[in-house]
């Protein structure tokens, strides 16, 4: 969450200032597979490099870490026999494999648009009011049933989908609800972590986990209130279920008690009848920049954050971020200057089968990183960023608590600002990672205004090695990405073509429909 920082203290004791989303790329604008109907698609044969056509692309070297030839991306339907014959052909052939491999991402991406029965507000102001896109949650039940969470006037509307991405029946409307914290579908209906009315010293909102089951509301468990002293004007949060037991991580604001008028974060349980569960914390990371969350099926969920004293992301699993916990990456995590590490202020974390982690999240990287002597607590850093603008990172971990090695960087173009960045399973062994690029960046107070290049689609494995180079789109991804049954990948998002050029001025513009996105991955 977006928070005027200050010279005294490690907390800002101003009111939070709601968080906002910016704007998606129009169906319009989209050279995609549309439900099986192809088009010429723009290539970007590098992490921010000269666009050329898909027949250029084809003959040309990637700019950013070319794979080597026996990198096969095994997924590739389109292009498996010219990656076999890439592994023992000339550079030129294997320049081409690779970058037809990187190609089929996009011929892969089928779109269908669902219309709205209200309209949505795509756009909120960030910190120094830079355009962020109103997050639009999909999540998938264990039958395979779809459903989408978006926020308008009257409530958080849950829409489900069919098997073809269409509107199937009506929404639900959750009344009185504001912002997407998190969905989890389920067989029977959905979870949604939400914000609800509240009557405190500061006149927020509270957190709250709704539960619909068989067309009606089962319960509505507040997460914040008078008797935990905490308060949560904007939750910036993540909702998972494992089966027995709901995760919820959020952004809380102290309403009495030692943190009155700070800020820090919350993990709580909730039983599937809507009881609390032991475990969590009432305050961890503080502030917190950007929170991820993993459901494990036993024990603590892992959990991520960005934690602005301690200047970095941090492993925070089962400890609530205190001064011992695990370092994934130091950085100059100030409000705005951490702006960007997760999409939409929260991550996403991946695992594989064999129990290895990665996030991904958009990174200043750290020359140098030392405590701060003016900070008597001792727990203050003071990091001197590498770059101005943000830059895509992937790092890793072996088990969720432990970090494994350091951040494997996929972009360095110091004049490209970099934003929107996710990360989804593609397949067992693979990681798609995406980000939207913006040219001519200029910074200021650590946020970014540009031109937007488009959306970049490349497919990496779980120790970072590139597998193919970046496919740009003139899509883009908002909220969570969800896995189908049959493993292929899902999202929504509203159809508008994305401008980062000038701050959010005024009202959000708003969609009356949705775009639903799928991903072949088989």
């Amino acid at each position: 969450m977006r928070r005027t920082r200050t010279t005294t203290g490690h907390r800002r004791a101003g009111r939070a200032k709601p968080r906002l989303i910016l704007a998606a790329a129009g169906t319009t604008a989209l050279a995609l597979a549309v439900y099986g109907t192809a088009s010429a698609l723009t290539a970007d044969n590098g992490s921010d490099g000269t666009k050329t056509t898909d027949a250029a692309a084809a003959a040309a070297t990637t700019a950013s870490g070319s794979p080597s030839a026996t990198e096969r991306d095994d997924t590739a339907k389109a292009t498996t026999s010219a990656s076999a014959a890439a592994t023992s052909a000339s550079p030129s052939a294997k320049a081409s494999a690779k970058a037809a491999a990187s190609a089929s991402l996009a011929a892969r991406l089928s779109l269908t648009s669902v219309a709205l029965p209200k309209k949505l507000s795509y756009l909120s102001a960030g910190y120094n009011n830079v355009k962020e896109w109103t997050r639009v949650d999909t999540a998938v039940a264990p039958n395979g049933t779809t459903r989408v969470a978006w926020p308008a006037a009257d409530g958080i509307h849950v829409t489900t989908l069919t098997a073809a991405g269409k509107r199937k029946g009506t929404d639900t409307v959750v009344a009185g609800t504001k912002e997407v914290g998190g969905l989890v579908s389920l067989n029977d209906g959905f979870a949604l972590l939400t914000r609800v009315a509240d009557s405190n010293k500061w006149g927020d909102t509270a957190a709250a986990l709704i539960r619909y089951k068989n067309g009606a509301r089962a319960f509505t468990k507040k997460l914040t209130g008078t008797a935990s002293h905490d308060t949560s004007p904007g939750l910036d949060g993540q909702l998972k279920w494992n089966g027995t037991k709901f995760g919820a991580y959020f952004v809380v604001h102290g309403a009495g008690g030692f943190a009155d008028g700070h800020y820090g974060d919350k993990l709580a349980y909730i039983s599937a009848s809507g009881a609390k569960l032991s475990g969590g914390w009432d305050w961890g990371c503080s502030h917190n920049e950007g929170i991820a969350l993993y459901p494990e099926k036993t024990g603590a969920f892992t959990s991520l954050c960005h934690d602005d004293w301690r200047s970095g992301l941090f492993v925070s699993t089962g400890i609530g971020a205190p001064d011992v916990a695990p370092v994934v990456q130091r950085e100059q995590c100030w409000a705005g200057y951490c702006g960007g590490t997760y999409a939409g202020r929260t991550g996403e974390i991946v695992k594989s089968a064999a129990g290895r982690y990665a996030t991904a999240f958009a990174s200043r990287g750290a020359v140098s990183a030392k405590k701060n002597p003016e900070d008597s607590s001792g727990r203050g850093w003071t990091v001197t960023p590498k770059w101005k603008t943000h830059q895509v990172a992937v790092a890793f971990l072996k088990n969720k608590t432990t970090v494994s090695g350091k951040p494997v960087y996929l972009t360095s173009a110091a004049g490209t600002e970099h934003v929107n960045v996710h990360i989804a399973p593609y397949g067992k062994t693979k990681l798609l990672v995406s980000w939207e690029s913006l040219s001519n960046a200029k910074c200021a107070a650590g946020t970014c205004t540009g031109t937007f290049t488009g959306t970049h689609l490349r497919l990496i494995d779980y120790t970072g090695k590139f597998l193919t180079p970046d496919k740009v789109v003139k899509s883009r991804i908002a909220g969570e990405i969800a896995v189908l049954k049959d493993g292929d990948l899902t999202w929504a998002y509203a159809p508008a073509t994305p401008d980062y050029r000038t701050a959010l001025a005024g009202a959000s513009p708003t969609s009356g429909s949705l775009t639903v996105a799928r991903l072949d991955v088989s």
